[in-house]
């Protein structure tokens, strides 16, 4: 189930909300010339370290292979702190709706789940 193309679908928009939440997080907590250097600067380095560390075998190239625990650990860590970043900024109930779909999502992906564990 997860690689259905409507988990993979998901799975790409929670990635996306993810980097958005992240930014919106950066620019409600600062001001000034940090405002958009935090807004744009921490998606981006966030979408860069996702798409870095990769396990070999997943789709895409793995510029830097990682044990699969380590991406799954680094996953779940990204949505936490994405989910975080909502509930910081005073927008619990999404914050409450993406989480809920992120943990949605991981119950399908129950067979990447267990690959990724064996790897």
């Amino acid at each position: 189930m997860g690689s259905h193309p409507i988990n993979l679908a998901l799975r790409f928009l929670l990635e996306m909300a993810a980097l958005l939440a992240l930014g919106v997080w950066g620019w409600q907590k600062s001001e000034g010339w940090l405002r958009p250097l935090l807004a744009f600067g921490i998606p981006v380095v966030a979408a860069v370290l996702w798409a870095t560390f990769r396990v070999p075998g997943d789709p895409g190239a793995a510029p830097v292979a990682v044990p699969g625990i380590l991406r799954l650990i680094f996953e779940l860590g990204l949505f936490a702190l994405a989910t975080w970043s909502l509930y910081s900024v005073q927008a619990v109930t999404l914050a409450w709706i993406f989480g809920t779909v992120v943990v949605v999502h991981y119950i399908f992906s129950f067979d990447r789940i267990l690959w990724l564990l064996k790897q």
